[in-house]
């Protein structure tokens, strides 16, 4: 059961579709989040990522106008982590927000960790989307 969640978020100079319709595509993940996927692939109808946890699999909420870019990620041990991400309009500019969950049995340092993981990769986006590369 969780207990416990953070909000990170990142504000990119790009408008909400922009960053939508880019962070949408399964395709770009290993660019930006290598907390999950430092490669992807389709296979079968599904997306298998190679992430630092393993080979895991990433289910995609359906392509939407409301910005959700939720994803299920189902680790080498069978769990599957539901993963609450919006992309939301600020003006000409856009916010991503990822909710992070703790999972049970997750150490606080193993939580902060991840949460810097996170972190990192909206800053890549963010990074990548305004067109100053991935420094």
């Amino acid at each position: 059961m969780t207990t416990e969640s953070t909000h990170i978020s990142v504000f990119i100079a790009r408008s909400s579709a922009d960053v939508y319709a880019y962070a949408s595509q399964p395709r770009n993940l290993p660019a930006w989040a290598a907390g999950l996927s430092s490669a992807i692939h389709e296979a079968d109808g599904h997306w298998v990522a190679d992430s630092p946890m393993g080979r895991v699999t990433v289910a995609f909420a359906p392509a939407n106008a409301f910005g959700i870019l939720d994803h299920d990620v189902t680790l080498p041990n069978g769990e599957t982590v539901y993963n609450p991400v919006r992309v939301i309009p600020a003006g000409d500019h856009s916010e991503i927000i990822f909710t992070l969950r703790r999972r049970g049995g997750m150490s606080t340092e193993e939580f902060r960790r991840d949460a810097e993981a996170v972190a990192a990769d909206l800053e890549r986006l963010k990074a990548l989307l305004e067109g100053r590369g991935t420094r």
